[in-house]
């Protein structure tokens, strides 16, 4: 059985582990137990009731958060020429085709955000193994597949997050960092909450969010009251 440290035990004393806490008053808590010596990234889990095997059922999409993540994003763009100015203007840290296709072939993924232009997936299709599993394969439905690259970086730059539930039915996202104040915090889980209830599918029957929890890096979990956004 794993010890439990000094710190873990003295931040399980700050609140009832058992209770589901309003986001306003766990955003509160979770700054309290945090004792990272950094700015330690702020997460959300929440566990959905629908089944991943069904096509019909799986939820996925984008987000922009109101005060983004916290979290600096680095951003490739794979264009055409036409495009490498509007991307640079908007500020990707990377912008070409060809010599980070044959980077990425051979192993580079130092990206948080991978962009391309539709007239580039015949060679960016190729990659699909390797950026893939990675969560970096640029996808029309979630806006990294456009003909506007400036709009879609500036969003990425902003705060504009992917989410996906995984074969658990559960999202996993970074929604902020500790050093964020209550409210911004707050809003950011509300906004990304919201979007979750809006992407329900109509397949998806009985109770839709099961149980949501917030934590920090290194903290414990606290867990969300979910009446406040309906089954």
């Amino acid at each position: 059985m794993a010890k439990i440290s000094k710190k873990r035990k003295v931040a399980l004393t700050q609140y009832e582990q058992a209770k589901a806490y309003p986001i306003e008053e766990a955003s509160k808590i979770l700054k309290k137990i945090s004792t990272a010596k950094f700015d330690a990234s702020i997460e959300m889990s929440v566990r959905l009731g629908i089944d991943v095997k069904q096509a019909n059922q799986m939820v996925r999409g984008t987000v922009s958060l109101p005060h983004g993540t916290g979290k600096t994003t680095r951003i490739l763009v794979l264009c055409t020429p036409d495009k490498e100015a509007e991307a640079k203007a908007a500020g990707a840290d990377y912008v070409g085709l060809d010599e980070f296709i044959t980077k990425i072939k051979a192993g580079w993924t130092d990206v948080d955000v991978v962009i391309a232009t539709p007239a580039t997936m015949g060679k960016v299709g190729a990659l699909g193994k390797i950026l893939g599993p990675r969560g970096l394969m640029p996808n029309p439905k979630i806006g990294t597949v456009t003909q506007e690259v400036g709009k879609a970086v500036t969003e990425a730059k902003a705060g504009k997050i992917e989410y996906k539930a995984d074969k658990d039915g559960i999202v996993h996202v970074a929604i902020g960092k500790i050093s964020f104040d209550d409210k911004k915090i707050s809003d950011n889980v509300n906004e990304f909450i919201q979007t979750i209830v809006k992407a329900r599918p109509s397949a998806s029957k009985g109770a839709y969010i099961r149980s949501m929890f917030m934590s920090s890096t290194m903290s414990p979990s606290i867990e969300i009251e979910t009446k406040q956004f309906g089954n």
